[in-house]
This record gives structure tokens, sequence and C-alpha cells, in this order.
């Protein structure tokens, strides 16, 4: 078997996603030293490294096994946080602290890497998808079908349309637009609950 090399970033991802071996491989080589070299810098060993580092890829296989997940950033950053993360973690559980970290942490061979705060961000996302998902599946049909066609699947109201059998364009947008309103009706009554 031949295999072809995986351009973009998101297509690494889905390779990952359908159990691809040579991707993982691919995943797990490229971004190996950086974490590693990271976590030795703050105090691990590398074995604690070697551990943290297989964590955080098995996180990301599984991450990527969910259709509401989204990776808003490159790989090897989302990889980088999550392995911090699981650093910073394991220190608490330890009752150690890491060493002094200079300002420059984290952004070595002049890569800006993201930080707590922004895996904070990343799981809130993350359970505003989830929220959403529940508000469409009460929804119900075919107000999720459309929007899924229209937000999910960039279809033009062309063809959702002819698809969904409404006479014209503008009637499909304003049966949308009814849609939306009930959706942000349902997504707020689930996001109190």
């Amino acid at each position: 078997m031949v295999y072809n090399p995986i351009n973009t970033e998101q297509q690494l991802l889905a390779e990952l996603a359908a159990g691809n071996r040579p991707a993982a491989e691919r995943v797990y080589r490229q971004h190996h030293p950086t974490v590693v070299h990271w976590i030795i810098n703050n105090g691990g060993s590398e074995s604690d490294a070697e551990d943290i580092y297989q964590e955080a890829m098995v996180i990301l296989y599984e991450k990527s096994q969910s259709e509401d997940f989204r990776l808003t950033c490159k790989i090897g950053t989302y990889l980088f946080a999550i392995s911090k993360h699981l650093w910073y973690k394991r220190l608490q559980q330890m009752q150690r602290q890491p060493g002094y970290l200079p300002e420059n942490t984290g952004s070595e061979e002049g890569r800006d890497w993201i930080y707590e705060d922004e895996i904070k961000v990343h799981e809130e996302r993350e359970s505003h998808y989830s929220q959403l998902n529940q508000a469409l599946n009460q929804l119900g049909e075919p107000c999720a079908s459309l929007l899924r066609a229209f937000y999910t699947q960039d279809k033009s109201m062309q063809q959702i349309a002819s698809e969904f059998g409404y006479t014209n364009p503008d009637n499909a947008k304003t049966q949308k637009y009814k849609c939306l309103t009930r959706l942000r009706k349902l997504f707020y009554g689930v996001q109190s609950k």
C-alpha cells in the first residue's frame, strides 16, 4: 500500500481519526521532541515526558473521533497545550511546583504556544458545541436539517430551497431565520440548566 503525504492539518487530523497508523506516527514524531524537551526543562524526567506525551496523543486521538471536535489551532500547538496542562496537573498532584519559568517558555524555535487559559477557552467552546447539538436535536425537523445544511454543509439557499421543497431561495431564507430564532431560544434554555 502506498501512503500519500498528507498536506493539511485537517487532512492529517481526519487520517488520525480514521486510525491511519502512518498519520499517527507522523504526528507523534513531528511533535515529540518539542514536548519532551519542554517537560525535561521544567522539572520532569525523560520517563515523565514520555508518559505525558503518550497521554496527550491518546487525548488527541480520542478527541479526533468526536464529530463535535473542531481543532482551532495547529496539531502541534494542541498537543503541546495538552502536554503542558497534564504536566502541571501532575506537578500539583505531586505537590511540586515547576522551577523558574522564563517569559519565553513555550515559544522555543520561534513557535508561539497556547497556554492553560486557551485550553479552558477551547474546553468551553467544546461545551458550547455540545449544548448547541442538544438544542439542534430538540429543535426537530426540518429545522435541524436545514440549519445543518446551511451552517455545516455550506449549502446555498438555492440548494436548500430545492432540497427541502421551498418554492424559491427567499422562502428558504425566511424558514432558516425562523428556525434560527427557535434554536436560539432552545440553546439559551440548555445553557441555563
